[in-house]
């Protein structure tokens, strides 16, 4: 019986396995206007009126970028063995064109120092969805040349940290970029055009490519090139036919149209029919699927919560319940008459149903879809209403038993065979949490936006003693 089933055995993890924290530029550096840097397309889309709750941006954020030392520290402090974070394109290369701005390439070499100082090990992400606005004046993800824009940055960054850093993460959440930002509108830049939304996809599946390909050109042998996908466990409401092809269609959408080419060298076949009557996919080269298809040396997977579709009348008006915010266009290309409904269960302050069988179902799908790949949970973690208590800390149970029950699936699936090498808790503080503003805390960390003091909550201390033990304290244990 695997232990995370036995109440009575400690939920323990193999003794390599790597504990960490994870957070994005644009959601904590702050300093938008400092050494050089010039605007992404967040910059642009948080200063315009409507777009984020109580018009709030990332200008200061929790101003990581003056305070890295201290927020070192305290990741030292809690046990955190690895700690990934991404790099502001825009502050290494301000117009995403020609040549770096040193000043921006120096603060993350002294980040990573203080990192590797401390014997955290440090993760970088090269894009988590803050693109130059120059790059998106000029089409954006659209636009083919966006990914050679890309690989150049990549080589860029790979040839100023490569020496120091061993783990590299092309993309976040490519769809987020693709469908948030260029069908539905809720995220950066705020299109609202399927087809676009489809080409942007294609160019962020080249961009990792021909990013990966950069970042080895110029980096040590030793060092591991992945990418973070936040691969959708989509499940039908029934077993009727109809659901059961919703399902499907949602399923290439979410992750066909990504880790098809990425592991495969192919998109799904049933992805270009659905999708004809919006594009040809003229703009797949003939080679593009070859230059997509690198070899990775791990897979991230981001997990929050599952998905529950069904078939219905593309005709009918009702809320789309996907949890990927409020809009009147779909992140879904062509797929209007597919309903999604609210799974059961408990919910975090996002709405999200919290669910840990989604986390292990997942793991093995991809155990079983790129064999002898490692696997890390790139992102996890659970937003909540949290307060600072009157004995000045903040006591977040919630949060435990959200990361006591995901942690236990990814040891559950360790159990079953899956190579799963580290988990990185999303956040480790509180932070900009995109068009919601300021409204939702995933962090680990409190932060008091006014006068930006650091509290690590419960969540944290049980995190850390997780991260130094390699085993699960009790959900009353901190």
């Amino acid at each position: 019986m695997p232990d995370s089933e036995n109440p009575a055995t400690a939920v323990t993890f193999p003794p390599a396995f790597l504990w960490g924290a994870a957070t994005s530029a644009y959601q904590i550096e702050g300093a938008v206007r400092e050494d050089g840097r010039t605007p992404s397309i967040w910059d642009t889309f948080s200063h315009t009126p409507g777009k984020t709750a109580g018009g709030e941006t990332g200008d200061i954020a929790v101003d990581h970028y003056h305070r890295y030392r201290d927020d070192v520290a305290l990741m030292a402090e809690l046990g955190l063995g690895a700690y990934r974070f991404s790099i502001s394109w825009s502050r290494v290369q301000p117009t995403g064109r020609g040549p770096a701005v040193q000043k921006g390439l120096d603060f993350y070499r002294r980040l990573v120092d203080e990192l590797l100082a401390k014997n955290i090990k440090p993760a970088v992400t090269l894009y988590h969805w803050d693109l130059p606005q120059e790059l998106e004046d000029a089409g954006g993800w659209p636009e083919r040349d966006t990914a050679y824009r890309f690989a150049e940055y990549a080589q860029i960054v790979g040839e100023a940290l490569g020496d120091r850093v061993e783990q590299w993460i092309t993309l976040n959440e490519p769809w987020c970029s693709a469908f948030l930002g260029y069908a539905s509108g809720v995220h950066a830049p705020g299109r609202t055009d399927p087809a676009a939304s489809l080409r942007a996809a294609h160019h962020l599946n080249l961009a990792h490519g021909l990013g990966a390909s950069a970042l080895r050109s110029v980096m040590p042998a030793r060092n591991t090139v992945a990418v973070s996908l936040n691969s959708s466990v989509v499940r039908p409401l029934s077993q009727d036919p109809a659901d059961l092809a919703a399902a499907r269609r949602i399923d290439d959408l979410a992750n066909g149209v990504f880790h098809g080419p990425m592991l495969h060298g192919a998109y799904p076949e049933s992805l270009y029919v659905a999708t004809a009557g919006l594009t040809d996919w003229d703009y797949v080269l003939d080679g593009d699927l070859t230059l997509i298809n690198q070899p990775l040396d791990a897979l991230g997977l981001n997990y929050y919560t599952p998905a529950l579709v069904s078939a219905a009348d593309a005709s009918a008006k009702a809320p789309r319940a996907d949890g990927h915010g409020s809009s009147d266009h779909s992140p879904w290309p062509a797929a209007d008459d597919v309903a999604f409904h609210q799974t059961p269960g408990d919910r975090t302050e996002m709405g999200w149903t919290i669910d840990p069988t989604g986390l292990h179902e997942l793991i093995m799908r991809y155990t079983r879809e790129a064999p002898g790949l490692p696997l890390y949970i790139t992102e996890n973690g659970a937003a909540y209403d949290d307060k600072i208590d009157s004995d000045g800390r903040v006591h977040d149970p919630e949060r435990v038993a959200y990361l006591h029950g995901h942690l236990s699936a990814v040891r559950r699936a360790i159990a079953d065979g899956a190579d799963v090498r580290g988990y990185y808790l999303w956040s480790l503080m509180d932070n900009f949490e995109w068009s919601y503003g300021y409204g939702k805390r995933f962090g680990a960390v409190y932060v008091d936006y006014a006068t930006l003091e650091r509290t690590p909550k419960t969540s944290a201390l049980w995190y850390g003693r997780a991260a130094r033990t390699g085993a699960l304290p009790e959900v009353e244990a901190v």
